[in-house]
């Protein structure tokens, strides 16, 4: 059995150790909800804009379009979100799982598979894996703004427009709630408008310059929209992993406390019965 003195070092260990976690899930807390007011702002923005883009797109012809047009996918690229940061739950290994099951489902679709991870997470295991990395983005989360997504955007419609890539595929964590993270999976080039039926318009409206020159801007800013959205999805979810690991991790640490505590009460009772036996015993030895 255990010493008292080895039981309550440990039961203070713990304690130490609930302390760390029970403040990590306040400063997750505190991230969090800065993450969600972005997240509720942004979502609607870039519904509308993507429904401009497709009410644009449905009055003229878009085909010729380079970041419209579809070509034979040869090479494709991953764009994986993980988090810079562990002791978020299966935040990262979902999003991991997620992109090797791609890979060995399409191996033989493509002639080539690339990848840009946002994230150090996603990054260190996929060049552990001597995966081909072509570009890595670190320390993204830690202050999330537009001119990030941007950055990010324009590599990608670099490489899109210069034939190097055909098809780009971003992997991410979907919010849903605090508890509930969703994997998913989006093409972002080429963009896909959504098909709209044939309908006539009553009312049409005035483009300056022209309905061409509006697309061409319309179309890289709802890219880098879309990435935004992405980027705040992801932080939003891995703020609410973390409160959910870290309370999960505060609660398992006060019912070992209280296990120990109770062990602990056991073996200084079982002491004092042996040490009150002993005395008993040499009282009578004595009297004898």
């Amino acid at each position: 059995m255990p010493s008292l003195r080895s039981i309550k070092r440990r039961i203070a260990s713990i304690i130490n150790t609930r302390q760390i976690t029970r403040a990590m899930k306040m400063v997750a807390a505190a991230k969090f909800k800065r993450a969600q007011e972005s997240l509720l702002r942004i979502r609607p923005y870039a519904i509308s804009t993507y429904d401009i883009l497709d009410d644009l797109a449905s009055r003229i012809d878009i085909t010729s379009h380079p970041l419209l047009s579809r070509r034979e996918p040869k090479r494709v690229e991953l764009v994986i979100m993980t988090s810079d940061r562990g002791f978020c739950g299966a935040f990262n290994s979902n999003i991991i799982r997620y992109a090797e099951n791609f890979i060995k489902e399409n191996a033989g679709k493509y002639e080539s598979i690339t990848f840009s991870c946002i994230g150090k997470k996603g990054r260190d295991y996929f060049r552990r894996k001597n995966y081909n990395l072509r570009r890595e983005f670190v320390k993204v989360f830690d202050n999330v703004n537009f001119e990030i997504a941007l950055d990010i955007s324009n590599d990608l419609i670099d490489n899109f427009l210069s034939a190097n890539l055909d098809e780009i595929i971003l992997i991410y964590n979907e919010f849903k709630s605090v508890i509930q993270q969703r994997v998913t999976s989006l093409t972002l080039l080429p963009i896909i408008p959504k098909p709209r039926a044939e309908k006539v318009y009553l009312v049409d409206y005035i483009y300056e310059p022209s309905k061409e020159e509006v697309l061409n801007d319309l179309i890289p800013r709802c890219l880098a929209i879309e990435v935004y959205r992405a980027l705040i999805e992801s932080a939003a979810s891995e703020f609410g992993a973390r409160m959910t690991a870290m309370e999960n991790a505060t609660n398992s640490a006060s019912e070992m406390i209280d296990i120990l505590t109770l062990k602990y009460n056991r073996a200084r009772q079982a002491a004092i019965t042996k040490e009150l036996s002993e005395i008993i015993t040499g009282a009578e030895a004595v009297k004898k």
